[in-house]
């Protein structure tokens, strides 16, 4: 038995009632998915592993990261522990409205997703973190790629960040082109490093990055609900994204509505997780940096947090 096995199992034997009522959940497996990027695969494995030494039985799925939230509504998949607000809001708000998810919860982290640079590339264009000011600066980021045009790295197609339609919202002269992964997004950064190259690509917060290369996220027209709906919303009465994602987005658990009845246990612990932006940010650290492999690097953060997850068991 090792230390996170033997740490969690008193803290389950803590419990005293309360295992009774975890004796209830169901033998089926509880299904989590996994999307593509390293927070959430790794936290995934740490609630993973505490349904498991719960009694429970779990399974991981590969997910699309939009599509899940249908898949949950229709208990294909059990829950999901990232609802970032300004990728997922949408197809969260619209399951809502369809019946069979429930929102479970806020996490104590304050998210951002947005266009991001180095600080390096400030010095190169000191007018930012204003977008026109990032916008006259254009020429500084053209590749053989994009002609006379800036690059901008946007996510993988899959996140849908729309940075293709604010361009054309806002008339920048940049190409968006996609990233395969988030990996990917970590490489073109650290290559720009060696020669302080001006680059500006998709980051969010929370991650590691953000305590490896020193940042700033260009300041778009500030986001107002129904910015990407409502033609008449934002600076541009003739189009849809033509203003930045929240800059306080929330960060939520969602789950089955069928979760808490047959995993009653599990459903109770899903309640009171609550993970900040510095947890999550060393959650990625352990993949992207140190190189773990997520299972791996779920079990030294549960090790390393006793404190954390133990305040969830009782």
């Amino acid at each position: 038995m090792n230390k996170f096995t033997t740490a969690l199992a008193s803290g389950v034997l803590a419990l005293g009632p309360a295992t009774a009522i975890m004796a209830m959940d169901s033998s089926d497996a509880i299904v989590i998915p996994i999307h593509n990027w390293s927070s959430q695969i790794v936290m995934s494995n740490v609630v993973g592993q505490i349904f498991e030494e719960m009694g429970n039985n779990v399974e991981y799925v590969t997910t699309d990261s939009q599509a899940v939230y249908e898949s949950v509504r229709l208990g294909d998949v059990t829950l999901e522990l990232e609802v970032w607000e300004g990728a997922f809001g949408a197809s969260f708000r619209a399951a809502l409205e369809k019946g069979g998810i429930v929102d479970v919860g806020d996490h104590n982290a304050v998210t951002r997703e947005d266009w991001w640079y180095p600080m390096w590339t400030k010095d190169a264009c000191p007018g930012l973190p204003s977008w026109e000011a990032l916008n006259d600066c254009a020429a500084l980021f053209a590749t053989p790629e994009t002609g006379d045009k800036g690059r901008y790295l946007d996510g993988p197609v899959d996140w849908l960040k729309h940075g293709k339609e604010r361009v054309e919202a806002l008339g920048m002269d940049f190409e968006v082109i996609n990233a395969g992964s988030a990996a990917a997004l970590w490489a073109e950064i650290g290559a720009a490093e060696a020669d302080k190259r001006p680059i500006v690509v998709f980051n969010w917060t929370p991650n590691f990055a953000e305590a490896v290369w020193p940042g700033e996220f260009v300041e778009f027209p500030v986001w107002v609900d129904g910015c990407d709906k409502d033609p008449a919303v934002g600076p541009n009465p003739d189009a849809l994204y033509d203003c930045g994602n929240p800059a306080d987005g929330y960060l939520k658990k969602a789950a089955w509505e069928g979760m808490e009845a047959k995993w009653p246990g599990a459903y109770a612990v899903l309640e009171k997780i609550s993970f900040t932006n510095p947890q999550i940010a060393e959650m990625a650290r352990l993949v992207d940096v140190d190189e773990l492999e997520p299972e791996e690097a779920a079990a030294e953060w549960l090790e390393k947090n006793e404190d954390v997850w133990k305040a969830w068991l009782n």
